[in-house]
């Protein structure tokens, strides 16, 4: 769940909340495939992304939480030995924000100059 971008929740019956895996993943399947036709329609028209405002991947995800951890142990927020909950919810919080791939390198724009200033 930690990796996952977005979390969802199925709605059920509150007396057996709980479905099988299965389940989950016909519902979901059927969900995605009725947005997905609707969608068709409206990227007909839709405008293309300039590439610095294209939705960050997974792997610039990574590599800016790496940076972010990186940063706040070195300036001694984050004991990677003691995690608690820091890292989950860190990632949670950036996740929220449907970042771009621009803003990301705004982020790690903040992060170099932070590590530039410690001794």
């Amino acid at each position: 769940l930690a990796l996952c971008q977005l979390h969802v929740s199925i709605p059920s019956n509150p007396e057996y909340s709980s479905l099988n895996l299965a389940s989950a993943v016909q519902i979901l399947a059927y969900e995605l495939r009725i947005g997905a036709g609707e969608g068709l329609q409206l990227r007909k028209g839709a405008k293309q992304w300039r590439d610095s405002e294209q939705p960050a991947t997974g792997e610039q995800f990574d590599g800016f939480y790496g940076h972010l951890e990186q940063v706040i142990t070195e300036i001694g927020y984050y004991d990677p030995e003691r995690p608690k909950h820091l890292p989950i919810r860190l990632r949670r919080l950036f996740q929220r924000a449907r970042l771009t791939l621009s803003e990301i390198n705004i982020l790690r724009g903040i992060l170099n100059a932070v590590q530039k200033k410690l001794p």
